[in-house]
């Protein structure tokens, strides 16, 4: 008998839920993929407050394939070796926006070693996706979607997962998630928004749609949209049967979304503890991601620093007036941070070591007038003519029944319903109906609400992206 050639085995790729349950642990909290948000910072910042799984912003495969060392090393620096490190930055999930496979896959194979999956961006809604034919706007063309996976799916050492909107039609949106589960998605994300609900239009997500992606397909579901409160959290689950609940704009607003729920949710008391767990003081969340980003080898970008500042205080920034206007004139010089780090000598150091000085100030002082505001409020009489509760002064909304919170609380922001909306199947059919037969504005005419990508996928229209300096990897 001849030799047989010897062959080498390569270590079996787990699928949907064997990679839900043994490589990522069952997440049920997730925090969603935001463009210039979701960024290592923020990430760990989550991580504390119960995010079980993160994922990157959204990345360009193209220009992330090209090798710009600048675009790459801004949007996941590997050479700083902090993000998708095992010990503090995992389970992590990339995600990439695509029009093409062979750009797609070449730059999923540049992360591989650094992440659990790879995620395709199928749901950003923004005009820059239509003009660059990515997320959303790929949703009439199945047969390309079906590649961009499918080739991930064979080439990949990791699973591929895609996240995406629905479609007006609940059929068709069965449809279309079968699909990416035969191409190879090993996990979806259903956001139960249309393409067109975004902005002004965003309305609210059909826990219809998502309900019957859970029941007609046979890998791990993620539910996104509606997520305010933690009381969202399990009436999403129960309501859609899915396996785990995305949040991205509400973590945006209070990273502390996910807190104490793991390993399972706490006995809701209307106590203050409960109640600040859930609702830290923003201040405090404020000056805890600050010290992150100033521990970090890793470049933050100035633009995302400043967007989670304003998001996080925006509570109190609307009473107290002058400290949004002296927030929104911070400048930090980044190019020349880069430089004095490319000057040092010596142990590795931190980008952000020095240089945040004036956010820390804006963020100290607001700490500052906030105890006071608090301590005014508290000092009044309780219901039982002792000092009042934290408690007590929740309010609810009429018409809504959203809860009104202190505003020196991390609380979400919503945008307001259209006159007589409700979550139900019949609310969602009429705003897709109003939307899509109605004109729609010129860009300038409609700017987008605040925080608006919809399920902040993509930036909006005035969204700007810093890059770190083209020659700094990270702060050595």
């Amino acid at each position: 008998m001849g030799s047989e050639t010897p062959t080498t085995t390569l270590p079996r790729k787990l699928e949907g839920y064997d990679f839900y349950r043994e490589v990522l642990g069952s997440p049920k909290y997730i925090v969603a993929p935001m463009v210039d948000q979701s960024e290592l910072p923020f990430r760990r910042l989550c991580r504390r407050y119960g995010g079980q799984l993160v994922y990157t912003p959204m990345i360009h495969a193209k220009l992330f394939a090209d090798n710009t060392k600048k675009y790459r090393n801004q949007f996941f620096n590997i050479p700083c070796g902090e993000e998708g490190d095992p010990s503090t930055d995992r389970p992590l999930i990339v995600q990439f926006c695509a029009n093409d496979p062979e750009y797609l896959l070449t730059s999923a194979k540049v992360v591989e070693k650094h992440c659990d999956g790879v995620d395709i961006n199928l749901g950003c809604p923004q005009d820059i996706a239509r003009k660059g034919k990515y997320g959303a706007f790929l949703q009439d063309d199945w047969d390309l979607i079906f590649k961009l996976i499918n080739t991930l799916h064979k080439n990949l050492a990791v699973p591929v997962t895609a996240k995406f909107r629905v479609f007006p039609s609940i059929e068709k949106t069965v449809e279309y998630a079968q699909m990416l589960e035969r191409a190879g998605a090993q996990i979806l994300t259903c956001h139960g928004r249309a393409r067109e609900q975004r902005g002004h239009n965003a309305g609210l997500a059909s826990y219809e749609h998502i309900r019957a992606v859970k029941q007609n397909v046979s890998v791990p579901v993620f539910a996104n949209g509606n997520i305010l409160f933690q009381e969202d959290i399990e009436r999403c689950l129960r309501e859609t049967g899915c396996d785990g609940v995305m949040s991205a704009e509400g973590i945006l607003y209070n990273p502390a979304l996910f807190a104490g729920l793991a390993p399972s949710p706490t006995t809701s008391s209307p106590d203050d503890a409960a109640l600040l767990a859930r609702h830290p003081p923003h201040a405090a969340l404020a000056q805890e991601y600050l010290d992150i980003v100033r521990t970090l080898r890793t470049p933050t970008s100035a633009s995302a620093i400043k967007g989670h500042l304003f998001k996080i205080l925006r509570p109190a920034l609307l009473r107290h007036a002058d400290l949004r206007e002296r927030l929104g004139r911070v400048k930090v010089d980044q190019q020349q941070q880069g430089k004095n780090k490319r000057a040092a000598t010596g142990a590795a150091t931190p980008f952000w070591d020095t240089g945040l000085e004036p956010y820390v100030e804006v963020v100290r002082e607001m700490g500052a007038r906030l105890a006071q505001d608090a301590e005014r409020e508290l000092a009044g009489e309780g219901e039982e003519g002792a000092r009042k509760s934290v408690v007590e002064l929740v309010r609810v909304q009429e018409g809504t029944g959203l809860k009104l919170l202190p505003w020196w609380l991390a609380q979400p922001y919503w945008r307001p319903l259209r006159k007589g909306e409700s979550p139900s199947w019949l609310a969602f059919r009429t705003l897709i109906d109003d939307i899509l037969t109605q004109k729609r504005p010129k860009a300038a005419d409609s700017p987008p609400a605040e925080g608006d990508a919809g399920d902040s996928e993509g930036p909006g229209k005035k969204a700007k992206v810093e890059l770190a300096p083209v020659s700094i990897a990270c702060a050595l």
